[in-house]
């Protein structure tokens, strides 16, 4: 091999390293190779459950281009039988430089002589070449046919040329291998994600599809986006790790107490005691009375209100929003005194049942809510400690800013339209969206999509949210599936 070859050979190897897509790679593999022998066709196969696959073939005398970027070739795989010649150099990892496939009784060679017959092609050389990887086992099969001299004409390949493209191959090969080496450490990663995130969901029955919606809200909306709208769509890469920074946003929840997380409503956990109370009440009321130190009126009195105070305490229980009229008769249950068995004056409700009834919104007090939101500070501590490879670099920050709003409302850090790039902009209107049309949250009902939608569009109005991505969205149907969101896009 001379310099310039030497030369030649190493810029091929830099180009081949620079390539990550390996239907390209394996064109490149292909018309390279074709231009080192200056030879009229080519066929790369790649070994797959024990048989060769087609996976690129060129002929350039017949206009024949095959393969690539997920185009199948129709042809069947060859078997591994070492009556084959490809099958054969794969086998025992051999190359073979054939002068003329006709004149050659080492092989059946009954294939290319019958599409000679039908085309009116005429094979003759051939250079099969094993694709090794760097353990040395073939992963592929490098077949080249007829070269040509300077006058056009089909003669054998030169044996100068056998080592060029045995290295050819082989870096080609060990390229290949890399390159389904990281797409398998990218599944497995994306895979032990989703397990991860199924488990955090599963963990609390009213939190069990969250994470999957908002994935598939995601992938829908960003396919949709690429079609439809492909300025402002991400590249592969990008949407990879927004999906990642999806499936992790919230981690954290691992760290929150079942207590908190699966709280149903306001006095989940005090229902027991409170009601013992009234019973108890009840029962040194009617005392109070067969002893004579209170008439009966008093008695049914004092019952009648027990009654209703249970009644009102049930319905500030569950409601969804406390207005300040239920909101007064629970403190005015809550100001009623007894006197209890070893004569202590006590309330009606203790301090913490008084402070759980009178919740305003959802279930959660004040520091139960302050316990929550404490999650997305954890799911960046747990992130960091995680090592991203360069491609997912921005999932840390875009999961853990998933309640960031534009006008600084949101939390833990407050950051501002400024500090926001599109992709946590989008994470937010998921989780939102998500969160009002859930069916499985104990302390709500689930909304319909168009209620939610005009509330996203309030959130716009207040600045809390991106309102060309919430209509963006709003076109795209990515909540829906299926046959009836083809048929909703078009109605609209």
């Amino acid at each position: 091999m001379n310099t310039m070859e030497i030369e030649r050979l190493l810029k091929i190897g830099i180009e081949l390293s620079a390539n990550a897509d390996s239907d390209n790679l394996m064109r490149e593999i292909v018309d390279v190779a074709m231009d080192l022998t200056d030879c009229d066709a080519g066929t790369l196969y790649i070994l797959e459950n024990d048989t060769l696959v087609f996976h690129i073939m060129v002929t350039l005398s017949m206009g024949i281009d095959q393969g690539g970027h997920g185009e199948k070739i129709s042809l069947p795989p060859v078997a591994l039988r070492p009556t084959n010649v490809c099958a054969r150099s794969a086998l025992d990892k051999a190359l073979f430089n054939i002068e003329d496939v006709y004149e050659d009784q080492r092989f059946d060679f009954s294939g290319p002589r019958k599409y000679d017959a039908i085309t009116g092609y005429r094979t003759q050389s051939m250079l099969v070449i094993p694709m090794l990887d760097d353990k040395g086992d073939a992963i592929g099969v490098l077949q080249l046919l007829n070269a040509k001299n300077a006058a056009g004409e089909t003669v054998p390949f030169p044996k100068e040329c056998e080592h060029v493209i045995q290295s050819l191959a082989s870096q080609a090969a060990i390229r290949l291998t890399n390159l389904n080496y990281s797409r398998e450490i990218t599944r497995l990663l994306e895979s032990m994600v989703q397990v991860l995130s199924t488990a955090i969901d599963a963990r609390s029955p009213y939190n069990a599809n969250h994470t999957k919606n908002m994935a598939r809200y995601g992938k829908n909306f960003l396919t949709w986006l690429r079609e439809h709208v492909p300025e402002k769509a991400l590249t592969e890469e990008e949407e990879r790790e927004f999906l990642m920074a999806v499936w992790l946003h919230d981690v954290g929840k691992l760290g929150i107490a079942l207590s908190v997380m699966d709280k149903s409503c306001r006095i989940e956990g005090f229902e027991d005691a409170i009601r013992q109370r009234f019973e108890m009440i009840d029962l040194l009321t009617e005392i109070q009375w067969l002893r004579g130190n209170c008439t009966q009126e008093e008695y049914e009195s004092v019952k009648a209100d027990l009654k209703e105070a249970l009644e009102t305490i049930g319905t500030a229980n569950v409601v969804g929003f406390l207005q300040d009229d239920l909101l007064a008769k629970v403190q005015a249950i809550a100001a009623r005194h007894y006197v209890d068995k070893e004569g202590q004056e006590k309330p009606w409700l203790t301090d913490a049942e008084l402070e759980n009834l009178s919740v305003r919104k959802g279930t959660l007090t004040a520091q139960e809510r302050a316990i929550m939101e404490s999650h997305v500070v954890l799911t960046r501590k747990m992130l960091e400690r995680m090592h991203f490879s360069k491609g997912y670099s921005h999932v840390t920050r875009w999961a853990s800013n998933h309640h960031e709003l534009l006008n600084g409302s949101g939390y833990p850090q407050h950051l501002t339209a400024k500090d926001l790039s599109f992709e946590e902009r989008l994470l937010t209107i998921l989780d939102v969206f998500d969160a009002l049309t859930a069916n499985d949250r104990p302390y709500k009902k689930a909304m319909p999509p168009e209620r939610a939608i005009s509330i996203l569009r309030s959130m716009v109005e207040e600045g809390k949210v991106d309102g060309e991505i919430v209509e963006l969205f709003v076109e795209s149907h990515a909540w829906e599936e299926g046959e009836k969101k083809c048929e909703d896009q078009k109605e609209t």
